[in-house]
């Protein structure tokens, strides 16, 4: 069975250390590698931060396989880069305010995201649990890529033992209301036929974003599951500026993105 590999970009910052956090307790469960990446302007920064990285890994749970890495270049394409070279299957990566490894806010994290084939996994200042992620939020809108999550969000419930919360936009077309039927009746069978507990809501579609992570957050949610399309369109509810919104939000909710792959209506992650 090949080992699973994920990879945490970190940047000596407290919420890059959290994000380290998720993914040793992903790792723990998954029986995956992780890899820490830290990447400098100049070749003479490196021996320093292999330094850091070394005390900082040291510090961590010894039954996880942590590594580290430190490489000359950019984030918004050395991190996407990394993560293809080592097959992983989930990048982890925080998300802080003005300050930090250059100032990556939600608006920069998603950049960096758009440049990467592998899912991300963005956290904020939320330590994870210790049983994981319990409870997964999975907003589907009626755009074509948005099935594609539904793979990883079961491998990731059926490790877990996660109950996944379907929730979609209250149409009032007949047309687009009877596409969210189906959209429901798709993933509550998808989930179910995998022996994972599913509930579906309806919510407003002005405000979707709003209204997911109010859902998240009444039912005490540890992952939102969203798409990467930065778009807005007739049938697609998110844009750029609604991811954003989930991926920053005021609850810290971690939030697994992912870009979609065209022509593909579900995207095989497999962590077997």
């Amino acid at each position: 069975m090949k080992t699973k590999t994920f990879i945490v970009p970190h940047d000596f910052t407290e919420v890059a250390d959290i994000a380290l956090d998720h993914a040793i307790a992903t790792a723990r469960t998954l029986n995956a590698d992780v890899h820490v990446l830290h990447v400098v302007n100049k070749q003479k920064d490196i021996s320093a931060a292999e330094e850091k990285l070394n005390a900082i890994i040291s510090a961590k749970d010894k039954s996880v396989s942590i590594r580290f890495s430190v490489r000359v270049g950019n984030i918004f394409e050395d991190i996407g880069d990394f993560a293809a070279e080592k097959h992983a299957e989930l990048i982890f990566m925080g998300t802080h305010g003005t300050h930090g490894w250059q100032h990556l806010t939600g608006m920069n994290a998603l950049k960096v995201i758009t440049n990467s084939s592998v899912p991300f996994v963005i956290v904020q200042e939320k330590t994870p649990k210790e049983t994981g992620y319990d409870s997964i939020v999975v907003p589907l809108d009626l755009s074509k890529e948005t099935k594609q999550k539904l793979t990883i969000v079961a491998n990731l419930a059926k490790y877990f033992n996660s109950k996944v919360h379907v929730v979609t936009p209250e149409e009032t077309d007949e047309f687009l209301r009877h596409q969210v039927k189906a959209n429901n009746q798709f993933a509550k069978k998808y989930f179910s036929e995998r022996d994972i507990q599913v509930t579906t809501t309806l919510v407003p579609r002005s405000g979707f974003d709003k209204h997911v992570i109010k859902h998240a957050v009444n039912i005490d949610a540890d992952l939102i599951a969203i798409m990467n399309l930065n778009k807005t369109s007739l049938l697609g509810v998110w844009g750029a500026s609604h991811e954003e919104y989930i991926i920053t939000n005021d609850a810290q909710i971690p939030t697994l993105i992912m870009n979609p792959i065209e022509g593909l209506h579900q995207l095989a992650v497999d962590f077997n």
